[in-house]
């Protein structure tokens, strides 16, 4: 791990608020970055690999937990982390369900201060149409985001570096898709410390600009 991401995740991050709806949401203020996925992609678990804290972010194997947007702090970092309410199926009623679908798209597309989306993609499903759909949206509103494989421990090496090369095809069109997909496991902690190193590129990219 680089200097700057060795400084940036030896701090410990803290929890700030959830959001229910746009009216919830902190007053803009540092770059944020939202991890967004389907449910159960791992976003939770991947969150937490990152800080390397166990229980940053709440985890559960029930599709659904997490129903708010998240949002993470870590003191005099010029960088907030946010974890997303999961998109898809969930073990909720349909109701809320659309609820805070709804509430990842309003903030996908009118955040002034969402500087990248991580998309986290289940590496043993690849791209499916709801993710698609979320492309759609970022694409649009022209949010740079960048496709993060998940559970890449559960598959076959030679059938992962298909799935990457697939993934960087049918995303190589698309305006605001950054090219670079980074291949993650939360148990082997692969790909972790590039993640890592990314994220302490954008807040010192912030840190300069202020």
């Amino acid at each position: 791990m680089d200097d700057l991401a060795h400084r940036l995740f030896a701090r410990p991050w803290s929890f700030l608020r959830g959001a229910r709806g746009m009216g919830d949401l902190p007053d803009a203020g540092p770059l944020e970055v939202a991890f967004a996925g389907r449910s159960n992609v791992g976003k939770s678990t991947l969150l937490n690999a990152l800080v390397g804290q166990k229980a940053l972010a709440r985890t559960s194997n029930t599709p659904g937990r997490t129903q708010e947007l998240n949002f993470f702090v870590t003191d005099t970092a010029p960088i907030v982390m946010v974890d997303m309410p999961g998109y898809g199926y969930a073990a909720a009623p349909k109701k809320t369900v659309e609820a805070w679908t709804g509430l990842v798209f309003d903030y996908l597309r009118g955040r002034v201060t969402l500087r990248r989306v991580y998309l986290l993609i289940d590496a043993r499903h690849g791209l499916k149409a709801n993710d698609e759909e979320v492309m759609n949206t970022l694409d649009q509103a022209a949010v740079s985001y960048q496709i993060v494989l998940t559970k890449t421990d559960k598959i076959a090496p030679s059938a992962l570096e298909t799935l990457l090369a697939e993934t960087a095809e049918k995303i190589k069109k698309r305006p605001a898709a950054y090219p670079e997909i980074v291949a993650t496991s939360s148990v082997t902690k692969e790909g972790v410390d590039a993640l890592r190193a990314e994220l302490a590129r954008l807040a010192a990219e912030a840190a300069g600009a202020q």
